[in-house]
């Protein structure tokens, strides 16, 4: 009996000193601070990534100086028939003469090339009011884009001019048919054919439209036998 007990004692320290150092394990795990979630991680590391500044001073240094938008509505772009000059209309003389500003602020009195429409101002001829009204209505405060020829001015000083509704992309006849006034006004018969050398780059075409009218009787035509 006293040789067991003997064996237990020691035993029993043992277990006793075991007992201690787990609880210790236990009360460092408690102590330990909680691990920082993963998505406050991702943060962490996506923040350490952003430059000083916020967003909005950043887009302002990536921003072109006025937004962008640098471009002029009232010039032709690069794929356009070189050598126009933007205007506007500011006043309608009669069916073939505007007075016009150009953008740089100059103004003009212009008169369209190749074509003569009937008068309607110092003398009245038969379909002038007609031609001169559908001018107004078609250009009186319009932007309109000129095209110059060889001689620029005639002898009352007028600037020479074709006058195109909307910038071509090229000078070539469904073009004229699409975007040029001066074309608009003999196809519809409001005007005729005037050729005064050396501004003849369109003469035969014109002449052609001019045809096409007639024989349509539009206009004017249609009052003649």
């Amino acid at each position: 009996m006293l040789k067991s007990n003997r064996y237990i004692l020691p035993v029993g320290l043992v277990l006793g000193f075991l007992l201690i150092i787990a609880g210790c394990g236990q009360q460092e795990v408690h102590r330990k601070a909680p691990e920082t979630p993963p998505q406050q991680k991702q943060s962490a590391v996506e923040g350490a990534a952003v430059p000083a500044g916020n967003s909005q001073d950043r887009q302002a240094e990536n921003t072109p100086a006025g937004g962008g938008q640098n471009k002029n509505p009232a010039a032709p772009g690069k794929d356009s028939l070189p050598g126009l000059l933007a205007a506007t209309v500011t006043y309608v003389v009669d069916g073939d003469t505007v007075h016009v500003v150009l953008a740089n602020g100059r103004e003009e009195k212009v008169r369209f090339i190749g074509v003569n429409t009937p008068e309607s101002t110092n003398k009245i001829e038969p379909y002038g009011k007609e031609a001169a009204a559908y001018t107004k209505s078609r250009l009186n405060g319009r932007k309109v884009w000129l095209e110059k020829d060889v001689a620029e001015r005639d002898k009352y000083g007028r600037l020479l001019a074709y006058v195109w509704l909307s910038p071509p992309k090229d000078d070539g006849e469904a073009e004229v048919r699409a975007r040029m006034y001066n074309a608009e006004l003999l196809l519809n018969g409001y005007a005729q054919v005037m050729t005064v050398p050396p501004n003849v780059k369109y003469a035969d075409l014109f002449a052609k439209l001019q045809r096409e009218a007639r024989e349509a009787k539009k206009g004017l035509w249609g009052r003649r036998p």
